[in-house]
Order: structure tokens, then C-alpha cells, then sequence
């Protein structure tokens, strides 16, 4: 009985240190910070593309002079445009290679519960 206990609680401990693994994990893939990043990011792209638009409607609407071209105010924002869609990319690509990881792992601990379990099985069979 005491054995039982005893690998019940290293398997308790095990659990734990996989657990804290996992939050540094996550934490390094994206925490608050990040967000926080991702937010002032999106502001500064969004506002970028927005300062563009307007100069260019004021320039059409009103014919006020403005120093960038029509041209050079249209490939800027497709920049911008790609420069975000490339980002986004790369950040989903971040949080699919967690998800395969996170998968990765529950196969190996549900087969290695199978294992223990056939164990079990095989030793329980042995006693009959």
C-alpha cells in the first residue's frame, strides 16, 4: 500500500513539473506582454494606413499639395498591407507549432498510460 503511495505522489510531482513547463511555454509564445505588443503594433499599422488614406483624399477631394505622389501613397499602404499579413502568418504559424507540440505530448503520455494499463493487465492476468 505504501508503494502505491509513493508512486502515486511521483507521478503527482511529475504532473505538477509538466504543468509548470507548459505555463513557461505559453508564457514564452504569448503572454501579456505580447498582447500588449500586438496591440500597439496593429494601432501603429492601422493608424499608418489611415494618415495615408486621408492625405490622399484631401489630396483628390480638396487638391491640396502633398508631398508623397498618388503612386507612393498606394505602394506605401500595400506595404503596410503585406508587411501585416506576413506578421500574421508568422504568429499563427507560432500557435499552430505550440498546438502540434501540445498534441505531441498527449499522445505520449496516453501511451504511456496504455502501456502501464496493458502492464497492469498482463501482472493482474499473471495472478489468476
Amino acid at each position: 500500500m505504501e508503494t502505491n503511495s509513493r508512486v502515486l505522489q511521483e507521478e503527482l510531482e511529475q504532473y505538477r513539473k509538466e504543468k509548470e513547463k507548459i505555463r513557461d511555454l505559453v508564457g514564452q509564445i504569448g503572454g501579456v506582454a505580447s498582447a500588449r505588443r500586438d496591440k500597439i503594433f496593429n494601432i501603429i499599422f492601422i493608424s499608418a494606413i489611415c494618415v495615408l488614406f486621408f492625405m490622399d483624399t484631401l489630396r483628390h477631394l480638396l487638391g491640396i499639395s502633398i508631398p508623397l505622389s498618388p503612386l507612393f501613397s498606394v505602394e506605401l499602404g500595400l506595404l503596410l498591407v503585406s508587411i501585416k499579413i506576413i506578421w500574421m502568418i508568422y504568429k499563427q504559424a507560432k500557435v499552430e507549432h505550440f498546438q502540434f507540440w501540445i498534441l505531441n505530448s498527449i499522445e505520449f503520455r496516453v501511451n504511456a498510460i496504455s502501456k502501464q494499463l496493458y502492464e497492469i493487465k498482463a501482472k493482474l492476468e499473471g495472478k489468476e
